[in-house]
């Protein structure tokens, strides 16, 4: 309801967004098991577009989610129901993926996804995927069709150093501490885009309390592949290599964050 409504306010702007979490925040703060993520992306994808669909009554039989429900503790009133909001069924659904099967799940079902990171350099790391899912899916499908939107940081001034050391703090974080030692989807992916040794040890510091030093372990070649950092000729620059990706749609969209309107600006000025 409230998608269908944020749709309907906004002309069809919107774009609905789903992702299933990481084991750490499923089952210690929402409080079910973390299951079979992939699955239940699945699932709840499906149900949202039957809803917006409206050809009957909603009705879901799956392994997470079973509509209506009729197992341990239920009444026996629930009954199939239909939206009152006619929801436009052309509402564009995003994933937050970055492991590969998740790739693999929003190629095949979804509309777009929004890696967090992302390198022109090594772009099949979540491209490749990508594609593999669009194949899977059939129809038709291509990446033209999908609009793969990585989030790109952008850090502008003339102090190259002041400017890469911005950004820093939140890429330890996520490589070192957005999940555990084990289990950390963020952490996989700089290991794929070749930083191995450089993941292992901003973790190691992280887990260990020690931020500042896990902040400082963090390459400055890697803050330079996956953002958008330094003077604006080295940005305009550094673009290019983002707009050749464009050219067959290996990137749909950047969705930039920390920019400065200025920044917006000259990024708009080099792609536009």
């Amino acid at each position: 309801m409230t998608a269908m409504t944020l749709q309907a306010m906004s002309g069809n702007r919107f774009l609905c967004g789903v992702g299933p979490s990481g084991p750490q925040v499923v089952e210690g703060w929402h409080g079910v098991p973390f299951g079979k993520p992939m699955l239940r992306t699945r699932e709840y994808i499906a149900i949202i577009r039957q809803i917006l669909e409206r050809k009957a009554p909603l009705e879901f039989h799956g392994e997470h989610y079973q509509i209506p429900y009729t197992g341990p503790g239920a009444t026996g009133l629930g009954k199939p129901l239909r939206s009152i909001i006619h929801g436009n069924p052309d509402l564009k659904i995003y994933t937050a993926a970055i492991a590969p099967a998740g790739l693999r799940t929003a190629g095949e079902v979804a509309d777009g996804t929004l890696p967090i990171f992302m390198s022109p350099e090594r772009p099949e790391a979540i491209v490749g995927p990508v594609r593999e899912g669009i194949a899977k899916g059939g129809g038709g499908k291509t990446l033209a069709d999908f609009d793969l939107a990585p989030y790109v940081r952008v850090s502008m001034g003339e102090d190259l150093a002041a400017c890469r050391d911005a950004i820093r703090p939140q890429l330890a974080l996520y490589i070192g501490g957005m999940g555990a030692r084990s289990k950390n989807f963020y952490n996989d992916l700089i290991r794929r885009l070749g930083y191995e040794a450089a993941a292992a040890n901003i973790q190691d510091h992280f887990l260990a309390g020690r931020r500042k030093e896990a902040e400082a372990a963090v390459p400055d070649a890697l803050i330079d592949e996956i953002s958008l950092v330094g003077p604006k000729e080295r940005i305009r620059d550094r673009l290019q290599a983002w707009k050749e990706l464009g050219r067959d749609h290996r990137v749909g969209s950047l969705v930039l964050t920390g920019a400065t309107p200025e920044a917006l600006r000259v990024v708009a000025e080099a792609v536009l």
